[in-house]
This record gives structure tokens, sequence and C-alpha cells, in this order.
């Protein structure tokens, strides 16, 4: 049977164009709130026995979750084969450890309700830094879509002599590969964290080349401080205005605005989130890992009393 696609509010468009890149057919579905606030659904198309596929960017996870759980269990009540979350942007890795006594390490808990929820999942670039694999703290199977070649050939299109610049060492995972990928120089920058909202890029030893188009990669894009700290450092190396690319952009509060008060020659972002920023795509390779796990061994069917 062909797989049934589900869209929680505001991932239509993109439902609709997974379910045709894997041959799926789109739910027709009635989700809205009781006036109270609660959650009512009915999927009338037919699940049982079929593979579902809940898309769901998880960018403002907390409004989305109960949506999310009610999509998912009412699926399994009605007797679907497997219920999978793609999620192009999967929500709570960052608090990966307890910094201060008395911390929540929400990228666990919220793994165990994910996994809690669903049989399998398949989400772009998760922010991963102490947490080696999904499988650390994740306990379905988990597939990771890698952006790297949608973002090498946006910038061997669209940019002429790129240097690649990661704002802070973390951002290494994602620079590399892009730089291997389309043959680009890149850099490394060093980042001081002082809070949420302060950060600052220090020296670094490497000598850079100001005849290049810098362009500042990074996975996340949310209060744009690093981003901001980087252009500021590259201007004062008199490099041109950089291009800045963010993998996932959520442009929290007013970040969309202060760096474009900034020296910026373009701000653009892959298309997991969706934003007026969106340029690169990352639809085929979401589908391409969707399409191996519908297809995938159905021993990963979730067994009685929730075990995986």
């Amino acid at each position: 049977m062909k797989p049934l696609v589900v869209s929680i509010p505001g991932e239509m468009e993109l439902a609709g164009q997974l379910a045709g890149a894997i041959d799926g057919d789109l739910a027709d579905m009635d989700l809205r709130s009781f006036p109270d606030g609660e959650t009512y659904i009915r999927i009338d198309s037919p699940v049982q026995g079929r593979d579902v596929v809940v898309v769901a960017s998880l960018d403002r996870a907390n409004e989305k979750l109960a949506p999310l759980i009610y999509i998912a269990e009412t699926a399994r009540d009605l007797d679907a084969r497997r219920v999978g979350l793609a999620a192009p942007y999967l929500a709570y890795m960052r608090q990966d450890k307890r910094f201060q006594h008395g911390e929540g390490v929400t990228s666990h808990y919220f793994a165990r309700l994910i996994s809690g929820i669903f049989d399998w999942m398949v989400t772009v670039e998760p922010h991963l830094h102490r947490h080696g694999a999904l499988a650390d703290i994740y306990s379905i199977p988990s597939q990771i879509v890698r952006a790297t070649r949608p973002i090498a050939e946006w910038i061997a299109k669209e940019v002429d002599d790129p240097l690649l610049v990661g704002p802070d060492e973390e951002s290494e995972q994602w620079v590399s590969p892009v730089a291997q990928a389309g043959d680009f120089p890149s850099l490394i920058l060093e980042k001081v964290r002082r809070g949420d909202y302060d950060v600052e890029v220090v020296e670094q030893q490497a000598t850079v080349d100001t005849k290049r188009q810098p362009i500042v990669l990074d996975d996340i894009i949310s209060t744009g401080r690093t981003m901001l700290e980087a252009v500021r450092y590259l201007g004062e190396q008199g490099l041109p205005a950089p291009i800045c690319v963010g993998i996932h952009g959520l442009f929290v509060d007013d970040a969309l605005h202060q760096m474009e008060m900034r020296q910026i020659a373009d701000i653009v972002t892959c298309n997991t989130v969706s934003h007026s920023t969106n340029a690169i795509d990352i639809r085929g390779e979401l589908a391409a890992g969707v399409r191996a796990m519908v297809g995938g061994d159905s021993s990963i069917a979730r067994v009685p009393g929730g075990a995986h």
C-alpha cells in the first residue's frame, strides 16, 4: 500500500511535495481546536495497514507538540502499520548536558518523548555537539539527511571565489564537508559565549584571504549573535561584506532585522523552516531519507508495550 503523508498545520506544501516524491498519498484530515483550545483531529483517508509519515519541522516545538502527539496516536489507533516522523528541523538538541545544578537535560527528555510516539525519524542536520549520534538519545531508527550537496551546489552557482567561514568550532562539522564537496577554501573562527545574547569571536591565527567572498556558514541562525560577531570580525580583517548561510533559519525576536542592519551581502537559508530567506532546497534529500525508512524492514515496527 502507498504510504500516507500527514501534515501538521503550516507544513501542507512540504507534505504534498514529499507525498509526490515518495509515491504516497497526502492525507485528508480535519485538525482544529475546540473553543477551549483542546485539539480535535479526524483522519478521513484510509490508514489501516499503511505506513504513515507525519511531516513537522519542529521550530516552535512547544506549540506544535500537542498536534504532533495526537496525529501520531490517532494514526496508530487507526491501525497504521508504522508511524514515522519527517522533521526537517529537530528541536531540543542544544541542552545536551547539565551546565548548572538543577538544570533539566531537555534533549534527553524530548528524545524519550518522540521515541515513545514514533517508530522512526528522518531529520536534516541536527545540532549534534556532545551527542555523537542521534542513537545516543533516540531509541528509534533514525536517519540524518545532509544538506552538504545542496549548499555546495548553491555556492558554486551563485558565488565567485568563495571563502567558507565557520563562526565557531562547532560549525566545523558543517563547514568542512561543504568545503570539501565544492573544493572551497575554509576558515574556522573561535567563539566565546557569555550568554544567550552575548557572544564574541576572538582572534585566530589563520591567514585570511581578503580577495575572496566570505560565506559565513552555520547550522542554526537563532538570535543571530554568532553570525553578527563573525561578520564584525571579518570586516575588521578587510574582507568584503559576507554572505550568511544557515541550514535552519529560526530568526528569533529581531534577529533578521539586526542582521539586515549590518554590512551583509545576503542572508540565505535552507528550506527546513519556512522563511523568506529560503533559497537552498533540501526536499530531494529529505524525500530520499523518508523513502529509505518507508521501504525499510518491517521488523522496526513497534511491538506491544511501546518497545522498539
